[in-house]
């Protein structure tokens, strides 16, 4: 069984900004949670200054975590992101990322904005709840 997503009617449509209001996690399912995925390499390196790249990456880093645990960003029902200096063009990089990974019912999501991340060069972090049915 899989999670409910649900955009109430009494509220605004999330969708195009890359989110859904609600998720609701069927019992037995086994939640998967990923910490703070940023723009980095291999090598912990962040790969770019450019805040799409870094965004682009920090996703990618994401897909790597959650296949290591047999899922992929189909799978995510909740994301937490941080963004350093956030701005409404940040947003839409951010939204088009989300659609992008997660298709047309996106996760429920928090965008932060933040003074700084772990290190100066790091303008965006991605963490996440997923769900193994």
């Amino acid at each position: 069984m899989s999670p409910t997503v649900v955009n109430p009617a009494g509220l605004h449509d999330p969708v195009p900004f890359g989110y859904s209001h609600t998720a609701a996690v069927p019992a037995g399912a086994q939640l998967v949670l990923v910490s703070g995925q940023y723009g980095s390499g291999p090598d912990g390196a962040v790969v770019s200054t450019e805040f799409a790249a870094q965004v682009a990456q920090a996703f990618d880093n994401l897909g790597v975590a959650l296949a290591a645990h047999g899922l992929d960003l189909g799978h995510i029902v909740q994301l937490r992101t941080y963004v350093v200096d956030l701005d409404f063009d940040k947003l839409g990089v951010i939204g088009q990322a989300v659609q992008a990974g997660c298709g047309d019912t996106p996760p429920t999501q928090t965008v932060i904005g933040v003074a700084g991340l772990a290190t100066p060069e790091i303008r965006f972090e991605v963490e996440a709840m997923a769900v193994r049915p």
